[in-house]
């Protein structure tokens, strides 16, 4: 699966979200970051070997009502999310390796994170309600 931008990627990144088994996976990022930068081509890399999910590429200037409450202030910060549920959400080393064994282990009956951040999955698919 390619890595999808909000805004760019809008008809194929709905449908991807609305797969009932794909896990979303999101990069808040800036593109003045230049870990991000270096970042980004990795990330791409690891979407194609996950094809089930659905890895987003969120500039957070570009896109701050991804975030709602919450605030980004190391990159890159990640989300992973399934079925509703927060698996995953924080800062990560920008070492591919460590996502990648993240998503390898995730318990998805492990219960959810709590965060300040808005339905991400509605507003990537258009579908949240103002």
């Amino acid at each position: 699966m390619p890595l999808y931008e909000p805004g760019t990627d809008t008809q194929a990144l709905r449908a991807a979200l609305a797969r009932p088994d794909s896990r979303l996976v999101a990069c808040f990022c800036a593109a003045w970051c230049d870990t991000c930068t270096q970042y980004r081509p990795k990330l791409d890399a690891l979407a194609a070997q996950f094809p089930g999910h659905t890895f987003v590429w969120v500039d957070i200037e570009d896109h701050p009502d991804l975030l709602g409450d919450e605030d980004v202030e190391n990159f890159p910060t990640l989300l992973v999310r399934e079925d509703g549920r927060t698996l995953f959400y924080g800062t990560m080393l920008p070492h591919i390796g460590h996502l990648e064994r993240l998503l390898s282990s995730l318990d998805t009956h492990a219960p959810g994170q709590s965060t300040g951040l808005p339905d991400v999955e509605a507003l990537l698919g258009g579908t949240a309600t103002a």
